[in-house]
């Protein structure tokens, strides 16, 4: 798991489209008053455990807003 709180534009020449996956989200308040908002991708068809919760990400308030941003900017 990890906990996203700024994001920076990089470079890439081995860019690809992975598979499609299920996503959950949730959002919720820290300990610490902090909104988060937490991603659960869950196994493709093709994986061991089709289904099975696979990666979990938590952006910050200030991390969703450059992603925010960065949509606008760029979509």
């Amino acid at each position: 798991m990890a906990l996203i709180t700024n994001l920076e534009k990089i470079s890439t020449d081995r860019a690809r489209i992975h598979g499609p996956v299920d996503c959950t989200y949730t959002i919720f308040t820290s300990d610490n008053g902090q909104k988060i908002i937490q991603l659960n991708t869950f196994g493709s068809a093709g994986r061991e455990n089709p289904g099975k919760q696979s990666q979990t990400i938590q952006l910050s308030e200030s991390a969703v807003r450059q992603l925010m941003n960065i949509c606008v900017r760029e979509f």
